[in-house]
């Protein structure tokens, strides 16, 4: 217990200290993780293999899957699609044929469960990288899709894998029909659970049981699905999708707490598996002391070097081939420039699903260590290789800058106009019913409030439209607000410490106060 404290906190201060710093927070604890466990008396880090897929894969996929936009998904179902099932596949079968080359003695079946584990992608380094450079955006959505997606669709892979090496299903005929009905399964289980969890949260009226039961969602799903055979990563998935594309229904408080909830399960998340990455490495390696080092040194090569030529060899084929075939295609959506692919081509990190799977390799699969290390060794490299050199990769390919961001304000301004005009016809309307029941100042008050949520995206756009130009009126007043909040609250603790009100009264007004400052950081 006392070992896992010291993981767990140590992790998130150092993942703290990292984002704080402006460095990935993901290579630092890889790093600092690796370090660590080269340290006298720094025990040895292990995570029971059944515990492992379901303690990490599933609130990890299902908060991503939250945040994630159907609307964007089905407007990009081909790219995604071809990344988050053809590659993972092609990935799988490409380091499989390698690792059984290259390896003297590796089973095929073990061969295809280690690519099975560097299939899918991890891409929270390099979507956050390229959302602050301002590459396009569609870059980002495709990047957050796909490694949502190919996490179900390798994990399903995974688990079939190791049910073929461990005896299973021998034929190829035989996995490609567990395969679908393992995908089919976990989609079907995910909605059936995802409909009445909507409808109850629908019935709920407190907004901390709503949340709680968005807590036990994707280990119940997770759970559900794998009880029937069937993927329950895709089950997760599905569900978060649903959930999230419907959570528009819920109160604002759920939706509040909920967001906050799960950046903060993931952050906690994230830090221990990064930094559990770096702490086994150690054990990992004393477990393969009697191989050749130069031997181990030319298989994590070869893997490596093949779940990076797989991710090329593919990408580019994928970008412009159906474009040639359907011109269709070619109409709706033009050929992109070679900058995009090359981007997207290395953008491949494993990370979290990848370590997870590993550790979740049952102890009696053949050549396990051997695994374990090649798995670790490819997470390392990309995270570090990948990791630290994409930002120049980004700045050597010179992508222009996104013009997304114009168009979504643009869209936000016309369509928080129309609201406001809507908002202020309904209070002229009850108004008007009042019989001038209403006080004036209260109307002029509530017109004042409609007219600013008008400007505030006209004045945006205009910000963009002109650099440098001097500071828009409704930016002065959320800046002269802000500072306004700030004396206050320092009113208010001034007052508490003096004993005129008390502890209550002291965090209800600081409540308000932050979710006012809240809305003006938004604006």
């Amino acid at each position: 217990m006392t070992e896992v404290l010291l993981l767990v906190v140590g992790a998130t201060l150092l993942a703290a200290a990292a984002r704080r710093a402006g460095m990935p927070a993901p290579i630092a604890l890889v790093v600092a993780g690796l370090l660590v466990s080269f340290l006298p008396g720094v025990p040895d880090y292990h995570l029971e293999p059944h515990l492992a897929l379901l303690v990490f894969v599933p609130p990890l996929v299902y908060s991503d899957a939250l945040e994630s936009s159907y609307l964007n998904l089905r407007a990009n179902a081909r790219p995604i699609g071809l990344l988050s099932v053809g590659l993972v596949l092609f990935t799988v079968v490409a380091v499989g044929v390698v690792a059984h080359l290259v390896i003297p003695g590796m089973p095929w079946t073990v061969a295809f469960v280690l690519g099975a584990i560097l299939a899918p992608t991890d891409a929270v380094a390099a979507v956050s990288i390229a959302r602050r450079l301002g590459l396009p955006r569609r870059i980002a959505t495709i990047l957050v899709a796909e490694s949502i997606v190919n996490d179900a669709t390798g994990m399903t892979a995974f688990r079939l894998t190791v049910a073929v090496a461990l005896g299973g299903a021998t034929t190829f005929l035989q996995g490609v029909a567990e395969f679908l009905l393992a995908s089919c399964g976990g989609v079907a289980v995910g909605l059936l659970l995802a409909v009445p969890v909507r409808r109850l949260r629908l019935w709920l009226s407190d907004a901390v049981t709503e949340n709680a039961v968005s807590l036990v969602v994707p280990f119940a799903a997770y759970a559900v699905a794998e009880s029937c055979h069937t993927s329950g990563v895709l089950a997760v998935l599905a569900a978060g999708l649903y959930l999230g594309h419907h959570s528009t229904g819920a109160s604002h408080e759920a939706r509040l707490q909920e967001r906050a909830t799960w950046k903060l399960s993931t952050c906690l998340l994230e830090s221990v598996v990064f930094a559990l990455i770096g702490l086994q490495l150690r054990p990992v390696l004393s477990s393969l002391h009697t191989t050749d080092p130069v031997a181990l040194a030319w298989y994590a090569g070869a893997v490596l070097a093949t779940v990076l030529l797989a991710r090329i060899c593919w990408i580019f084929p994928a970008t412009y081939l159906p474009r040639r075939l359907s011109a269709r295609i070619r109409e709706r959506d033009p050929s992109p420039p070679w900058q995009l692919p090359a981007l997207i081509s290395w953008a491949g990190i494993r990370g979290v699903v990848s370590l997870a799977a590993a550790f979740a390799v049952p102890p009696g699969m053949p050549r396990r260590d051997l695994l374990l290390f090649l798995a670790f060794t490819v997470v390392l490299s990309t995270l570090l290789l990948q990791g630290l050199t994409f930002p120049v990769v980004v700045r050597r390919i010179g992508l222009k800058e996104d013009r997304q961001a114009h168009h979504d304000d643009l869209a936000e301004a016309l369509a928080q106009d129309t609201a406001a005009r809507a908002a202020w016809t309904r209070v002229e309307e009850l108004v008007t019913a009042g019989r001038g029941t209403t006080p004036g100042h209260v109307v002029e008050k509530l017109r004042e409030l409609a007219e600013h949520r008008r400007h505030t995206a006209w004045e945006r756009l205009s910000v963009h439209d002109r650099p440098g130009s001097t500071e828009p009126p409704t930016a002065a007043y959320r800046r002269l607000r802000r500072e306004m909040l700030a004396a206050e609250r320092q009113v208010f603790v001034r007052l508490c410490k003096e004993g005129r009100i008390n502890d209550e009264v002291l965090r209800r007004v600081m409540h308000d106060l932050d979710l006012e400052e809240a809305v003006l950081c938004r604006e």
